[in-house]
């Protein structure tokens, strides 16, 4: 939301919001000459033209309510994203499961230092733009794209990436196979001209070959008929990756990462299959991946507390990402790990309890507070207490911690030198880390 309101802003219009909680995308919005409400004011939408709003946005909300009564028009955000799609003869799109906002910034971060100016919305605060967007003046636009409530689906993509196909957003889609069902109708949406990119160490994303009629580029590290391959993986002492890319069976170039873990290299490998069709040098690739440090909340680092324990903030809510950050960490030389996880709605750590519980066996030390509820309410008889004696009964080190101010304490307590923290979540628990520095 924070992007369109930044690209409408560009574009001359006049634009204001609403969201629950301050933040620093707030912060920035505000400075950038945009007004946001914090909560919500039906007064706030009675001079407006259009009122767009997310997914999340409950059909009870008082300012949708007031703009329905007024007989404003309304658009969900992806509908609107979609029209903006159309103003640009190039959108590429990423999408997938998990890895879409590291892999957008990949290729954003590409494609500025080939000076293809173009237009760019990923879905965090990328140091390296200074922002989550950018305006350019070029025929492209890259975007991340997400899957949730078929969302995707309003967009108009020249070129497309599809990461993985996982269990994800189950309140909605049910199960796998209809998750499958919406990546297959994406695909579908590539002109013939266009281009798909995909997983070919994912059985699914394999799949979605057969209903795409436009040119297709794999990639993988464990399947040898990819058309981009990773070989030779090693990793430093941060837990960075390097390793040798081949094409075609030819080497293409030696690639070095500045963000950690396996799950990465697969990014990167996405990256340079998108950004050589677009015959973006192999020098520039290589250097802009070097260069690329992480998007926020991405195993991004804040700190140290006691002297000698850092503190990481990973934005990971699903089971297949917790362990992506538990083993990208175990790259890493340190002395003992502290996981401190707040699960992102209802829904989700229901549904996937035993496969969080068994996600976060990969750290020594575990933490988990209450459920960040999102766009939920607490009807679905789970609480974050289950959770916690789940990971128990399974033989872990775990405690379950409410309040934030307890959770500080007892880090303090009880982390050693050498020990690394990572809280883990999409929604307050990055707030964690600041209170353990400045105490």
């Amino acid at each position: 939301m924070s992007g369109i309101a930044h690209t409408l802003k560009h574009f001359g219009f006049d634009v204001s919001g609403s969201d629950a909680t301050n933040s620093d995308t707030i912060k920035f919005l505000i400075d950038s000459g945009i007004p946001v409400y914090i909560g919500t004011n039906p007064e706030n939408i009675k001079k407006v033209d259009l009122v767009v709003y997310t997914a999340a946005i409950s059909k009870d909300n008082p300012e949708l309510v007031m703009a329905n009564h007024l007989n404003i028009p309304t658009m969900e955000r992806a509908v609107f994203l979609g029209l903006l799609t159309k103003c640009f003869n190039d959108t590429i799109t990423i999408s997938g499961t998990h890895g879409k906002t590291t892999t957008t910034s990949m290729i954003s971060l590409c494609f500025l230092n080939a000076k293809l100016d173009p237009s760019i919305q990923v879905g965090a605060y990328l140091k390296n733009i200074s922002g989550n967007y950018i305006v350019g003046n070029s025929d492209y636009f890259i975007l991340e794209a997400c899957e949730y409530v078929e969302s995707f689906l309003h967009f108009f993509p020249k070129s497309a990436i599809v990461l993985n196909i996982d269990n994800d957003h189950l309140d909605y889609f049910k199960n796998i196979d209809n998750i499958e069902n919406a990546f297959i109708k994406y695909v579908k949406l590539l002109p013939d001209n266009g281009l798909l990119v995909t997983n070919a160490d994912d059985k699914r994303c394999l799949n979605l070959i057969n209903y795409a009629q436009c040119k297709i580029v794999t990639y993988g590290i464990d399947n040898q008929q990819a058309d981009f391959i990773a070989k030779n993986i090693v990793f430093d002492d941060n837990g960075f990756p390097e390793f040798d890319v081949y094409s075609q069976n030819e080497f293409y170039s030696h690639i070095k990462l500045s963000v950690p873990g396996k799950h990465n290299v697969l990014n990167a490998l996405a990256c340079i299959s998108m950004c050589n069709y677009y015959n973006i040098n192999s020098e520039i690739i290589k250097s802009s991946l070097l260069e690329f440090t992480g998007a926020n909340r991405r195993m991004e680092f804040k700190g140290t507390f006691n002297k000698n324990i850092s503190i990481f903030d990973d934005y990971a809510h699903h089971p297949t990402e917790i362990k992506a950050t538990a083993l990208a960490l175990q790259n890493k030389k340190f002395n003992k790990s502290w996981a401190v996880f707040q699960p992102h709605t209802y829904s989700r750590t229901k549904n996937l309890l035993d496969d969080f519980a068994n996600a976060l066996l990969n750290f020594d030390n575990i933490i988990i507070t209450d459920i960040y509820a999102a766009r939920e309410k607490d009807t679905h008889n789970i609480s974050s207490k289950d959770l916690a004696d789940k990971v128990k009964s399974l033989g872990a080190n775990v405690e379950y911690i409410s309040d934030f101010k307890d959770i500080v304490s007892y880090l303090k307590k009880n982390a050693e030198d050498n020990d690394i923290v990572v809280t883990i979540g999409a929604g307050t628990v990055t707030e964690i880390g600041p209170m353990l520095i400045e105490n």
